[in-house]
């Protein structure tokens, strides 16, 4: 990458991320980005094709570290846990994501543009796989079953309309995981 295309990234991606905490990212454009990021349209375009990108772009760190946690961490999070375990693990960790990155996974998720990206497909394969070593018959119907808790729209209308506090959240989604999972609550 060349020496001002990086710095022209730096710059949006570090405008967008203000723009994102102080207004909410379903209230930002593309021209809000290009100006607050002192870079031309074309400049945005070229690189991002909307808001959405540049949110998944910010984000991806983000998932990325969580990823390697569930194939390489330690129980209960990354392998060696029972199912039921696991999940309750991977909902606690996802709760945190959304606690700490809400806008950032409200910005990238337009429509059902949720369920085409790579970190859905990460995250649909490894709670699929947990039903499966459970070995519960409806996998492929359940895992998505199982994440819907987990979109920012749902997470952000507990917290924010029900006043549900993530410890809250999390025992909800606990029992969840261990009602279809087995192995005790």
């Amino acid at each position: 990458m060349r020496a001002d295309a990086a710095r022209n990234k730096e710059k949006v991606l570090s405008a967008a991320a203000l723009l994102f905490a102080t207004k909410g990212a379903r209230n930002v454009t593309m021209a809000d980005i290009a100006q607050a990021a002192d870079v031309g349209r074309a400049t945005l375009y070229r690189r991002y094709p909307d808001v959405a990108s540049i949110a998944t772009a910010l984000l991806d760190a983000h998932e990325h570290e969580l990823q390697e946690q569930l194939l390489r961490g330690d129980p209960p999070l990354g392998p060696g846990a029972a199912p039921a375990e696991r999940l309750t693990a991977f909902y606690a960790a996802m709760v945190e994501l959304l606690e700490q990155h809400h806008e950032l996974v409200l910005g990238t998720e337009v429509g059902q543009s949720r369920l085409r990206t790579g970190a859905y497909g990460f995250w649909r394969a490894h709670v699929r796989s947990l039903l499966v070593a459970a070995q519960v018959p409806e996998a492929d119907a359940l895992a998505d079953s199982l994440l819907a808790p987990l979109a920012p729209d749902v997470y952000t209308y507990q917290r924010k309309e029900h006043g549900l506090s993530t410890k809250e959240i999390i025992v909800g989604l606990e029992r969840l995981a261990h009602g279809v999972l087995g192995g005790g609550e």
